[in-house]
C-alpha cells in the first residue's frame, strides 16, 4: 500500500470522526463518500503500474524470442521464395524468347 493511500486513511477517518461529532448524517456521508474514494485510490495504486518503456522492453524481448524460435521456419520460406523467383525468372526468359 503507498504512502498516499496511508495519508488519505488517515485523513479520511479524522473527516470521519469530525463529521460525527458535528453532525451524524455528514459524518455517514463523509463515511460512504470517503470510503469510496479511498477504496478507488487503493485499487488504483495496487495494480503496480509500469511506465511505457518497461512495456515496450518487454513487448521487444517477447518479440526476439518469437523471431528467435521461428528462425527456421523463416529460412525455408525465404529459400522457396527464392526459388519460385528463380522459376518465374526463367518462365519470363523462355516465353519472351519464343515471342521473338
Amino acid at each position: 500500500m503507498s504512502k498516499r493511500v496511508l495519508t488519505g486513511a488517515g485523513i479520511w477517518a479524522v473527516a470521519v470522526l469530525g463529521g460525527y461529532l458535528l453532525d451524524p448524517i455528514l459524518g455517514t456521508a463523509v463515511l460512504v463518500f470517503g470510503g469510496i474514494l479511498l477504496a478507488v485510490s487503493f485499487l488504483g495504486s495496487a495494480g503496480g503500474s509500469t511506465t511505457f518503456e518497461e512495456r515496450e522492453l518487454a513487448r521487444a524481448r517477447k518479440r526476439a524470442a518469437a523471431r528467435e524460435a521461428n528462425k527456421g521456419k523463416r529460412a525455408k520460406d525465404k529459400l522457396r521464395y527464392q526459388a519460385e523467383q528463380a522459376r518465374k525468372a526463367k518462365r519470363a526468359a523462355r516465353k519472351s524468347a519464343r515471342a521473338r
